[in-house]
């Protein structure tokens, strides 16, 4: 017979059976698995479940929300079944050997009628009424980017402002000194009303009510290569409404260059109001940071060749694109791979395993990642525009360069004639070019030319400037 409890004090799934100890119990997700602790013998045992993680070298978290499996074999879990159990840092409910985790959010306000209540309120609320800043990155799935850099900054020349972070759950680690709230949460919603300035990376979403007083800085998340907002292929009404509805909610705009300051202010009609040109400051760390530090982080010997494979999401698909065998790479350039999915990819699919391969995807900071690489392969994303940054070696992997630039996105400048560095259609190829040590000298000139265009501001003191404007407009006080 087998049974299951949660032990609330320690945050922990309790698996007890009788007969034969199992020789292992583990809960895997995708993007987390934990191991358990097996006691007893001879007639019962007891495995006991962590339901706290830590990645990375960091402190031990929640769980990320999602589906997990129950593996324990020889016991029979079918039998097995908890309601939902709400704990401090998540919710859990078992059915068998399905475990789902998700955030500790008391089920009342995830229906429709607790939502609305709450929105009603958030929208009642008199708000702009707390020195604090709300932040959020890539809708709350992660805590990095322009926000994060900023927040640090932020923490420096005025330590009395309240921070707060909007995050889909607690397994999302917030910087030291701020608060966590969860997205949807009575917290969440009172924290984005009072907060007298919030900063953001992208869209708002949900239904925005502006209070007196309040401002929005929106960061934005790359320079563009590929088409946005209102210069995306196909006319729909629907989309261009939405857009411009969602950019009269910013107050400023954050460009990493003049180029971008041209294409963001067009593409989301943001006319009328400024436009930052600072640099990025999630491009600090790669003039300022340690890449030792990263790199042991990640567990990588000292001396090992790193090369991050970061490609773009498609409109066209859930999961990250696998135009590469990461394992097959590794062993082929005799170098550890990062796989790194974007942000969009979070949530869909499975960390990639192998030998040398480590799946980065769920890593909080793309720019501590480009700091650790020495060689960056990707295909449309704007990584490429922070990483040049470090003038190390870059690499083009577009098997689907037409099909992408002709009907998917399309481009604002011909990549073929730009690129600081090759443009490559198979493995092989990229394997071939990886090789080559003539490689780099070969694209010189174009490397040159691309920094100067897109990188002139990048010079490690970006969100120092950015947070001396924030004070300086009186959008929160020292």
């Amino acid at each position: 017979m087998t049974t299951a409890r949660i032990d609330e004090a320690a945050e922990a799934l309790i698996i007890s059976g009788t007969g034969a100890r199992p020789e292992e119990a583990t809960l895997t997700g995708p993007r987390a698995r934990v191991q358990a602790r097996i006691t007893g013998g001879g007639k019962t045992w007891k495995a006991t479940l962590p339901l706290r993680a830590s990645r990375w070298g960091g402190a031990e978290l929640p769980l990320p929300a999602g589906e997990y499996e129950l593996a324990v074999p020889g016991a029979g879990l079918e039998t097995i079944e908890l309601a939902p159990t709400l704990l401090a840092g998540l919710r859990i409910a078992v059915a068998g050997a399905v475990v789902s985790i998700a955030a500790p959010i008391d089920p009342v306000y995830e229906t429709t009628e607790g939502q609305s209540t709450l929105e009603e309120r958030y929208v009642a609320q008199t708000g702009g009424t707390e020195n604090a800043v709300f932040f959020e990155s890539f809708y709350g799935r992660t805590v990095g980017c322009n926000p994060r850099a900023i927040d640090r900054a932020l923490a420096v020349a005025a330590p009395g402002v309240a921070r707060y972070w909007s995050v889909v759950d607690l397994s999302v680690a917030v910087p030291e000194g701020a608060i966590a709230v969860v997205e949807g949460s009575p917290e969440w919603w009172r924290a984005r009303a009072a907060a007298r300035l919030l900063v953001v990376n992208d869209w708002l979403r949900h239904r925005f009510a502006r209070k007196a007083g309040q401002k929005v800085l929106q960061t934005w998340h790359g320079t563009p290569l590929k088409r946005l907002a209102l210069h995306r292929p196909g006319f729909d009404p629907r989309r261009m409404a939405a857009v411009v509805k969602e950019s009269r909610r910013w107050d400023v705009l954050l460009a990493q260059n003049t180029y971008s300051e041209r294409i963001l202010r067009k593409a989301y009609a943001f006319f009328g109001r400024p436009i930052w040109v600072e640099g990025y400051p999630r491009n600090d760390t790669l003039v300022t940071g340690d890449a030792a530090a990263v790199r042991a982080a990640l567990g990588i010997e000292e001396g090992e060749r790193v090369l991050l494979y970061a490609p773009t999401w498609r409109d066209d698909r859930t999961e990250m694109v696998d135009f590469v065998d990461p394992e097959e790479l590794a062993q082929q350039s005799d170098a550890v791979v990062l796989v790194r999915g974007h942000s969009r990819t979070l949530a869909a699919g499975r960390d990639r395993v192998g030998a040398r391969v480590i799946d980065v995807t769920g890593f909080p900071e793309t720019s501590q990642l480009l700091l650790a690489a020495d060689a960056l392969i990707t295909d449309y994303s704007s990584v490429m525009f922070d990483f040049s940054v470090t003038g190390k070696p870059m690499f083009f992997l577009v098997p689907d360069l037409d099909h992408y630039r002709g009907q998917l996105r399309g481009f604002y400048f011909d990549l073929e004639s730009h690129a600081p560095g090759p443009l490559v259609h198979t493995q092989d190829e990229l394997v071939e070019g990886l090789a080559d040590p003539e490689g780099a000298t070969a694209y010189a000139e174009r490397y040159e030319a691309w920094r100067a265009q897109f990188n002139r501001r990048d010079d490690g003191r970006s969100a120092e400037r950015v947070v001396a404007r924030i004070l300086d407009q009186g959008y929160v006080a020292r």
